[in-house]
């Protein structure tokens, strides 16, 4: 090879752009939320997330400003999730008891379809302003469902029996234990869990 043809292959081949070691901010958080899950979030700092994701602290910041965005990306994207189920069933102009089903429905579906994201979220204890937002919001979700419930009983669907606002709160930690016990691997072959606990929910709701 001559001198030229160096210089030529010199000019033409520039070396490959260093980036993040695999993570854009998506997967990052997804990432930083198992960590949270499994060592709780106020028991983990920065340089443990580092350490987890096998880059330096530095690197972090090149994609959130702390842990409490972190946080908060995390919730937003759970909550975004829960709140469209109940905006996208209010839309379709069903009775009370339809609109409570596909809530339910759903709900689990988006449960299991986010697990690491739900689970943070209902783990949360309001020790910070940014918690105790989503808190409220969370709490909108099951005042709907309270709602739908006194409007089917009102209806002749369900049974008029039952405290409205203490059937919405039981219905809703059926779905919210799920996070303790359902594990995706295991789950494939199964029967379909939004039909099973939709069943069950509506089946002890419903007039005989």
């Amino acid at each position: 090879m001559t001198s030229t043809d160096t210089t030529a292959t010199a000019s033409t081949s520039k070396p490959a752009k260093r980036g993040r070691p695999g993570y854009d901010r998506d997967s990052l958080v997804r990432v930083c939320v198992e960590v949270f899950n499994r060592r709780g979030y106020e028991a983990t700092s920065m340089g443990a997330l580092a350490e987890e994701l096998g880059i330096s602290k530095s690197a972090i910041y090149h994609h959130v400003k702390s842990k409490e965005e972190i946080l908060d990306a995390a919730l937003s994207h759970s909550l975004a999730e829960l709140e469209e189920v109940v905006a996208s069933a209010a839309a379709q102009d069903l009775r009370a008891i339809e609109e409570l089903e596909a809530i339910i429905t759903e709900s689990v579906n988006v449960l299991t379809r986010s697990l690491p994201y739900v689970t943070l979220l209902l783990r949360l204890r309001g020790n910070s302003e940014l918690e105790t937002a989503a808190l409220r919001r969370r709490r909108e979700i099951t005042l709907r469902i309270a709602q739908l419930i006194d409007q089917a009983q009102q209806d002749g669907d369900i049974r008029s029996d039952i405290d409205a606002r203490t059937a919405s709160r039981l219905a809703m930690g059926m779905v919210n234990s799920i996070v303790d016990w359902f594990r995706p691997e295991r789950a494939e072959g199964a029967a379909p869990l939004a039909q099973t606990v939709s069943g069950l929910l509506l089946g002890g709701l419903r007039k005989g």
